[in-house]
């Protein structure tokens, strides 16, 4: 059946993406293939699986959406402008959340959980990304994150407490687990309902095409949520 499935999105991406080569210059900008990607079917098993075992959601009456990423990813920093507008469009039934994973060391988690304890705006994680993936920091160590977080607007006394909270601590521990129970071994990566699993490398490393997985995954968690 998989067989079957890849064969029947092969002739149906072939034609999509002959039709989009026909719409220069959008095809010739890229987005036209993007387009042809979203439109191909959506297969179980090639474009997204179901873990073996549902995990538990936080939200009642909501379909939640986990991201699991890392500061250090290249993939998880270039998917970043392309879903600023996908989530601005989620409806209000999605509950959407950010788990930084503890890839090589936990510093960078330890500092997405203490931006988080203190509320910090969606521009100082984008300064984060941008100090590693632009800036050639690297903040790997405790002290080059200390370093940059006064230029980045941040009050060192707040951040040093909130670093070193209890909270912060139970929040690491918190997504390290949920690292495990939703089976992740790379970054980005997709849980929708606590079962269905996506991500880029899943669908030939379109980031376009790896969310529109998602909204089909979100329709198809709709009646499955608790009211």
């Amino acid at each position: 059946m998989q067989g079957l499935n890849k064969s029947r999105r092969r002739g149906v991406l072939g034609g999509t993406v002959l039709a989009a080569s026909r719409l220069a210059p959008l095809a010739l900008s890229g987005l036209g293939l993007g387009l042809a990607a979203q439109a191909a079917p959506i297969d179980e098993g090639i474009d997204f699986r179901v873990l073996a075992k549902a995990v538990p959601t936080a939200p009642s009456g909501k379909v939640e959406v986990l991201e699991f990423f890392w500061y250090a990813c290249p993939h998880c920093y270039a998917i970043e402008p392309i879903m600023k507008p996908w989530l601005a469009k989620l409806p209000n039934d999605v509950a959407f959340r950010r788990v930084h994973v503890a890839f090589r060391g936990s510093v960078q988690q330890q500092l997405f959980y203490t931006l988080e304890a203190l509320m910090a705006p969606d521009a100082v994680h984008e300064k984060v990304f941008a100090a590693i993936h632009l800036g050639r920091q690297p903040l790997l160590t405790e002290a080059e994150i200390v370093a940059w977080a006064r230029p980045a607007g941040l009050d060192p006394v707040r951040f040093e407490k909130a670093w070193n909270s209890p909270a912060v601590a139970s929040s690491m521990r918190r997504a390290t687990a949920l690292m495990t129970s939703h089976e992740v071994e790379g970054v980005p990566r997709f849980t929708v309902q606590g079962r269905f699993v996506t991500a880029p490398s899943m669908v030939g490393g379109s980031h376009q095409r790896a969310l529109a997985v998602v909204d089909h995954l979100i329709e198809k968690s709709r009646p499955l949520i608790r009211r």
